[in-house]
């Protein structure tokens, strides 16, 4: 995806934990959004967990944060193994677990953690993936939420 590009449909997921199924249209309008790739074999992701968890509590009421995990292998794919896993990791948000790619393909992401932040209309305002640049993020969800 490219900065100022509309946020793409979300397909059917395998299932949502945490959540009843969420479409594009809640997430817009009100609120900014962030979208967090993970997966169940990265070990980036679960170090950076704690600080996706303070964002999501942090924000709570000025941001919308949804969990999708991308599996990178066929263990992945193991639905029990992810619940537990977020279970362990406190990955209270909605999670939209994607074993089919196809909110992965959507975004065409190929990382994990990924991070995308898209202002309350919509637009992908900030990327970035990797373990590290919390306080980058940071900077751009205050960015797109007026906080300075």
């Amino acid at each position: 995806m490219k900065l100022r590009e509309q946020m793409p449909d979300l397909p059917e997921a395998t299932t949502w934990y945490n959540s009843d199924p969420i479409q594009k249209s809640e997430l817009i309008g009100n609120k900014p959004t962030l979208i967090h790739f993970w997966s169940v074999s990265c070990g980036l992701c679960k170090e950076a967990m704690p600080n996706v968890n303070e964002f999501r509590d942090e924000y709570k009421d000025k941001l919308n944060v949804i969990a999708v995990h991308m599996p990178r292998s066929e263990k992945d794919l193991d639905l029990d193994q992810v619940q537990s896993v977020a279970k362990e990791h406190d990955i209270t948000q909605p999670i939209y677990v994607d074993n089919q790619h196809a909110l992965t393909d959507a975004f065409q992401n190929e990382y994990v953690p990924a991070y995308y932040v898209f202002d309350e209309e919509g637009k992908l305002r900030h990327f970035q993936a990797g373990g590290g640049g919390m306080k980058m993020l940071r900077k751009r969800v205050n960015r797109v939420l007026g906080i300075k």
